[in-house]
């Protein structure tokens, strides 16, 4: 019986024709050639691609770990002074500050409030600076809730914003925006929220979002190497 050619595990060059002898008063056969099968060479090439690309997802970086272009303080919230923010809220009060060190991640955080007074709107904004040593985070950004007033948790579809960092992301919350930088191996994140009589209509939610921007560059120079 003469089999199939992909059951012969002949994947090599063709194989010369075999002579079949032939029986009395018959003329000699010839078997064909075995063929390369075309698809099963390009499955075997494309699934080849696929997992070269699978594999430079998993690891943008060396096994050093992401580059990281920013400096680790102790002193957040002295060193970052939100003005753009500042000359829409009014002047602000910093801390308490958090900090932390590992081998793998560096952070630092500062709370920013405005005094409360009457008639007019609160504010409270928060930084986080996070230095990632060891594991890339591109593939967690953007993805995490967001902290809404009342530590509520909303889930909002971010809007980018071009000209900060890889990648930055804007929430579309009304009454807590938030944005996030991504920076090689450094994650920034500045929210800020307000509350008060009337504070909606008194707030300026697109200048209010211009005005992080703005200050978010100014925290990405200041911490710069």
């Amino acid at each position: 019986m003469i089999s199939e050619p992909e059951l012969d595990g002949e994947w090599g060059p063709e194989r010369p024709a075999e002579t079949v002898e032939p029986g009395a008063g018959e003329r000699p056969l010839r078997r064909p050639p075995a063929r390369r099968w075309p698809w099963a060479l390009g499955g075997a090439v494309l699934a080849s691609a696929v997992w070269a690309g699978a594999l430079a997802v998993q690891d943008r970086f060396s096994a050093a770990g992401p580059p990281i272009a920013y400096r680790h303080v102790d002193d957040l919230c002295t060193q970052v002074r939100l003005p753009a923010l500042g000359a829409m809220a009014g002047e602000f009060e910093g801390g308490p500050e958090r900090r932390g060190k590992s081998p793998a991640l560096d952070w630092s955080y500062c709370e920013y409030t405005t005094p409360r007074t009457r008639g007019q709107a609160a504010y409270h904004a928060e930084v986080r600076v996070e230095l990632h040593k060891k594991s890339d985070p591109e593939p967690e950004f953007g993805h995490g809730p967001v902290l809404g007033p009342f530590m509520e948790v909303e889930a909002v579809r971010p809007e980018k914003v071009p000209g900060l960092g890889e990648q930055a992301l804007v929430s579309g919350l009304v009454r807590s925006p938030q944005i996030q930088v991504l920076d090689g191996g450094a994650v920034f994140t500045l929210s800020a929220q307000w509350w008060g009589e009337d504070a909606d209509e008194e707030i300026d939610s697109d200048a209010l979002r211009a005005a992080m921007i703005e200050d978010m560059r100014d925290l990405m120079d200041r911490l710069r190497k």
